[in-house]
């Protein structure tokens, strides 16, 4: 896998001349950011009818009266610091149903000692108004909803200063105006054994200044970093986050995921990519505002010489699909305003990626079109239908009516900064493969149906296609063959 600071107030910016007839406008419905960490929602300051209270001075009182009380039980924390026993795998096992109210001032903290805070398999668990942190939770493993259970809403917490995630994720999961920040690995690890999680909601949150650990660096490579990582959703909804200040990238939807809508979202100062989609299917990418990300990761490659067009927006190996259910058959990028970042959009398809390929990082796992891996071999492999469904390809990717601002006042930078990308490597391995040579790169470029056009340029752009040596101005991008950015503008003084 390729692994991909400054806070700007306000949501949408105004520089730059309006958009005449067929260019992009800015961002429809695009609103303020979310600012939950600064000021969450208090929860009940008295404990609502028939609830059980808690009292922080009782330490383990939390997982006691858990236990001892019926399914659907709600439970009101006093305002105070609560904790659990000394032992480290002591934690809260909810019951189905069960609510957790969390009093004005009301902590559960692991005071680095426990691992987890709530676990177990019961579903349709809420937990509201309660902060949770302290927590030292292992590397890829979360503190809120620990063993990914069904159903779980989450409402105006604060899940903050936990080792490994946050928070986990279940199908029919509802993360509601939460404040997620400075955890050590993710804000959100939607991650479930089975790859079952479905139907997930994740609207109006805070996510910042996760990724403490440095992971990507301690494990080069590890991919295994970012303000939320999603793996094998299928059906999400990420709409109105404030997502910024993440080290590493904002989104990182990694391994067939599918039918994805991510919009309204404000994507700010992240170290790496706002948003990465990889080896996955069907998205829609719309009305959200993406602004300073990828200038720490991006000008790192770019002063060790690295050519390859690290982008703000990464789309790997994934692309619409018609025949896998999803809102969309295509991944649609439109009505963004990508402001001041690290170059733009990238499509790239790694030519020697594929199910069965010792090069693909997700090894264990085939394309949702082959589920046995086996099937990707010789001499099936070499010819249809497995030769196209034993890849996660980049195509029907369109992207469309969306505003690129590049001021070089903002983000000064000497090369690599200012592209748009469409390309793969040369296909060089395994011997047996079938993608060798430039087959993949042409196919990327020129007959996987992945369009730009009716887009707005401000600034000093290039475009890269088919391989990292071919860097085109905007004319020849929109000539033959390539033919990108019909009905687009393109101003070189504006910007700044």
């Amino acid at each position: 896998m390729v692994a991909l600071a400054l806070l700007a107030s306000g949501c949408v910016s105004t520089r730059g001349e309006s958009a005449g007839p067929g260019a992009a406008p800015s961002p429809a419905g695009a609103r303020p950011p979310a600012r939950v960490c600064a000021a969450p929602v208090p929860g009940p300051a008295a404990a609502p009818a028939g609830a059980v209270t808690v009292d922080p001075a009782v330490v383990g009182e939390l997982a006691a009266r858990t236990a001892a009380s019926p399914p659907g039980t709600t439970f009101w924390l006093r305002p105070g610091t609560h904790t659990l026993g000394p032992d480290r795998f002591a934690q809260v096992v909810p019951k189905p149903g069960n609510r957790y109210l969390g009093a004005p001032g009301a902590v559960l903290d692991g005071r680095r000692t426990n691992q987890y805070a709530f676990g177990g398999g019961a579903r349709d668990v809420t937990i509201r108004h309660l902060t949770v942190q302290g927590f030292a939770a292992p590397h890829d493993e979360g503190v809120v909803n620990h063993d990914s259970a069904d159903g779980w809403v989450v409402e105006h917490a604060v899940i903050q200063r936990n080792s490994g995630a946050g928070l986990m994720a279940g199908a029919r999961q509802r993360v509601r105006a939460s404040c997620l920040r400075e955890n050590g690995q993710y804000g959100i690890n939607a991650y479930k054994a089975g790859d079952s999680i479905r139907a997930l909601v994740i609207e109006g949150n805070e996510i910042t200044g996760n990724n403490t650990g440095d992971w990507e660096r301690r494990r080069p490579g590890c991919g295994c970093t970012g303000g939320i990582k999603f793996w094998a959703v299928n059906g999400a909804d990420i709409r109105g986050n404030w997502i910024h200040h993440n080290r590493g990238s904002g989104l990182w939807a990694d391994t067939n995921n599918n039918d994805f809508r991510i919009e309204g979202n404000v994507l700010e100062a992240n170290d790496g990519a706002a948003l990465i989609y990889e080896i996955s299917y069907n998205a829609v990418i719309r009305n959200n505002t993406i602004r300073r990300n990828n200038w720490v990761d991006g000008r790192r490659h770019a002063d060790l010489g690295d050519t390859f067009p690290y982008a703000t927006v990464y789309l790997s190996e994934s692309g619409g699909e018609p025949r896998i259910k999803a809102r969309t058959d295509t991944l649609d990028v439109s009505r963004n305003l990508l402001e001041d970042n690290w170059s733009g959009i990238t499509l790239w398809e790694n030519a020697d990626r594929f199910c069965n390929s010792p090069a693909n990082t997700s090894s264990g796992d085939c394309t949702l079109l082959v589920p046995e891996v086996k099937r990707c071999a010789r001499p099936g492999i070499a010819t249809a239908p497995l030769l196209a469904d034993c890849r996660w390809r980049t195509q029907r990717v369109e992207i469309h009516h969306n505003r690129f601002v590049r001021d070089p006042a903002v983000l000064a930078c000497a090369a690599h900064c200012d592209r748009m990308a469409v390309l793969a490597n040369y296909g060089t391995y395994p011997p047996w493969s079938p993608y060798r040579g430039t087959r993949v790169a042409e196919s990327i470029t020129l007959k996987q149906h992945n369009r730009w056009y009716d887009n707005v340029y401000l600034g000093s752009w290039a475009f890269v296609v088919q391989d990292q040596s071919r860097v085109l101005d905007f004319a020849r991008w929109r000539a033959a063959p390539y033919r990108q950015d019909a009905g687009s503008t393109l101003d070189p003084r504006a910007g700044g």
